[in-house]
């Protein structure tokens, strides 16, 4: 177990997995170090996230705090086994941690579904499109700032062209798509690439209309992160201080139930694309 300066996103979610497993035995941190020949402080720090720990140590620890569910103990094991910095570590000190965060999640992430209110979902926007929603942080950010979040987003959305891509899932209000960031010709731009990635097999946008009135989660974005089980699903809330990750059972369940509200509510993905075709032909 090495330590790191930089505690990565997927590690520290580890960590909370293991202290979860332990504090519902009622074993303390002490208890749990002993089983392994350790100090309290080894267990803290990999609770932490500071600490990495193999996956036979997991699987060790698992056994120790009585959790029969093999498919949660199999897929935190699989969690110790990325040693490879991803590309997103090439930002860190430039760009907020917590977008760094975000990167990893989506990278790991077994399924993604967002649902978006007055702007678009960042793996769907156009280069223009989002330089001007940057251009629009309350206090402004410098000029190279905007460029390094630019060429940030750019690169998420590698995510969505690999070999074997994550199902993704948009639902976008019609207050979204009207909004014209960049003016007209970036706006067409923008919803005729929507269009485009529509089209791919592995990508579902679904639009919900003004006609459909008051609707569940109307507050803010929401993105939702399926893991390789339930358990270890990830909810991350846009905030105006930045991202915010959730991952506590009852968070993760009363999100579920809202995206799926919010599904209930939107057109279907055929309908959709004419939806927005009639906004592209009026711009």
């Amino acid at each position: 177990m090495a330590e790191s300066g930089a505690p990565t996103a997927r590690r520290q979610r580890l960590g909370t997995e293991l202290r979860r497993l332990r504090e519902k035995t009622g074993m303390t941190a002490t208890a749990a170090a002993a089983l392994l020949g350790a100090n309290q402080a080894r267990i803290s720090n990999i609770e932490a996230g500071r600490y990495g720990v193999s996956a036979d140590r997991v699987r060790t620890l698992a056994c120790h705090y009585e959790c029969g569910d093999k498919e949660l103990i199999e897929a935190l094991a699989a969690m110790t086994g990325d040693r490879k910095r991803g590309w997103w570590e090439e930002y860190r000190g430039i760009l907020p941690n917590g977008m760094l965060d975000l990167a990893e999640l989506e990278h790991h992430g077994r399924r993604l579904r967002t649902a978006h209110i007055a702007n678009l979902p960042g793996l769907l926007q156009i280069p223009d499109h989002a330089r001007a929603v940057f251009r629009q942080v309350v206090p402004e950010l410098p000029p190279p700032e905007v460029e390094h979040r630019l060429s940030f987003r750019i690169k998420r959305q590698t995510v969505l062209f690999r070999d074997d891509p994550a199902p993704y899932r948009a639902l976008i209000h019609e207050a979204g798509l009207r909004m014209r960031f960049g003016g007209r010709a970036v706006a067409r731009a923008q919803l005729d690439h929507l269009l485009s990635m529509s089209e791919r097999e592995h990508l579902t946008v679904r639009v919900i209309p003004f006609a459909a009135g008051a609707f569940a989660g109307s507050s803010q974005p929401l993105y939702y992160v399926h893991g390789p089980v339930p358990q270890l699903d990830t909810v991350q809330l846009d905030q105006s201080h930045g991202p915010v990750l959730l991952d506590a059972e009852a968070q993760l369940d009363k999100y579920r139930q809202v995206l799926s509200r919010l599904e209930a509510t939107a057109l279907g993905p055929t309908e959709s694309r004419d939806f927005i075709h009639d906004i592209v032909r009026n711009l």
